[in-house]
C-alpha cells in the first residue's frame, strides 16, 4: 500500500514534487527546508479547488500543488519529535508519507482544511517510525502504550514528578492524568529507561576497553565438565547393561520392573505374575540390586 502511495504522484521536473518525495540524507536537510519555504501557501479557495481536481479527475499537477504546499507542516511536526533519537531526515520522510496517505483519503466536501486532516496521518507515520527505531524489541503495540510513550515526559512535568524511577503513587497519578491503566505506565516507563546496548560497545564508553559481551558472565557449564558428564553417563549405561545381563532372568525382570521402569510395578502385581508372595518379590529385588551394585563397583574400583 505504501509503495502504491509513493508512486501515486508521477515523476516531474517541478521542484515541488522533488521536495514532496522527502529528504534522502541529513546533509540535504538545510537545502530541503530552503526549497519548501519557497513554495507558496495555498488559500482556502485554492486548496479546495486543487483537492477537487485531484479527487474527481486524479489531476497529478493539482496533487503536487496540494502536497507541496503542506511540506513545511511536515517539517514543523517532525521537529516536535527531534529528541526521540531518529534522524530528522527519516522523520520528515515518514511525515511526507503520511501527507500522501492523507491525500489519498481526503474529501474536500466535508468542510475541513487539508492541513487539519493531514496532521493525523503525518503524526501517525512519525509515531510508527519512532517506535520501530526505538528498540529491537517492539514496543507501543496498543493505543494506550503509544499514548504513554509519547506523553510520559509531559505528564511527569505537569505533575511535578522528577524521579526517573516512579513510585507506585506517582505511577497512579500519571495513569490517571493520561487516562490509561497503571500497568501500561509502569511497563512503558521501564522500556523507555532501558535502551538497547550493543554487546560490542566498550564498557563505560572507554576507548580500548573490553566490550560488554566479553564482560558478561557465561552461565553455561564448562565444556570439559559437560563432556566428562556425558562420558560418565555413557560408561554407567554400558556397565548397567553388561551386569544386568549376568543376573538370572527372573531377578533381572523384577529389578527392572521395580527400579528401572516408570512407573514402577507394585509388589502385588509382580507377586501375581510370578506366583510368589509380595515379601518374596521384595527379597528378590533387594538381592538382585545388591548383586548388580557390587559387580559395578568392583569393576570401576578395580
Amino acid at each position: 500500500m505504501k509503495k502504491q502511495i509513493k508512486n501515486a504522484l508521477v515523476p516531474s521536473q517541478n521542484t515541488s514534487i522533488v521536495a514532496a518525495r522527502g529528504v534522502s540524507d541529513e546533509n540535504g536537510l538545510a537545502q530541503y527546508i530552503q526549497t519548501i519555504q519557497k513554495i507558496p501557501v495555498l488559500t482556502a479557495e485554492e486548496e479546495y479547488e486543487y483537492a477537487n481536481q485531484w479527487v474527481k479527475n486524479h489531476d497529478n499537477m493539482a496533487a503536487e500543488k496540494l502536497v507541496a504546499s503542506h511540506l513545511r507542516l511536515v517539517v514543523s511536526v517532525a521537529y516536535d519529535f527531534k529528541n526521540y533519537g531518529v534522524p530528522m531526515g527519516d522523520l520528515i520522510a515518514s511525515g511526507n508519507m503520511g501527507l500522501m496517505q492523507a491525500l489519498q483519503k481526503f474529501d474536500p466536501e466535508k468542510g475541513f482544511r487539508f492541513s487539519t486532516y493531514a496532521m493525523f496521518w503525518i503524526k501517525a507515520e512519525i509515531y510508527e517510525t519512532i517506535l520501530d527505531n526505538w528498540s529491537i524489541v517492539k514496543i507501543g503495540t496498543s493505543a494506550n502504550q503509544k499514548r504513554v510513550f509519547f506523553n510520559l515526559a509531559r505528564a511527569k512535568r505537569a505533575l511535578g514528578i522528577m524521579d526517573n524511577n516512579m513510585s507506585d503513587d506517582q505511577t497512579k497519578q500519571v495513569a490517571e492524568y493520561l487516562d490509561v491503566p497503571e500497568t501500561d505506565v509502569k511497563r512503558m516507563a521501564t522500556r523507555i529507561g532501558a535502551r538497547d546496548v550493543s554487546l560490542n560497545a566498550p564498557m563505560h564508553g572507554e576507548e580500548g576497553a573490553t566490550d560488554v559481551l566479553s564482560n558478561m558472565a557465561d552461565s553455561r557449564e564448562n565444556i570439559a565438565d559437560t563432556v566428562e558428564k556425558m562420558e560418565m553417563r555413557r560408561l554407567g549405561y554400558d556397565l548397567l547393561k553388561k551386569h544386568l545381563a549376568t543376573l538370572p532372568e527372573r531377578d533381572r525382570e523384577i529389578l527392572v520392573a521395580r527400579r528401572l521402569t516408570e512407573p514402577a510395578l507394585t509388589l502385588e502385581a509382580l507377586a501375581q505374575k510370578y506366583g510368589v508372595s509380595r515379601e518374596r518379590v521384595r527379597q528378590i529385588e533387594e538381592r538382585a540390586f545388591n548383586k548388580l551394585r557390587d559387580a559395578i563397583l568392583k569393576e570401576t574400583q578395580g
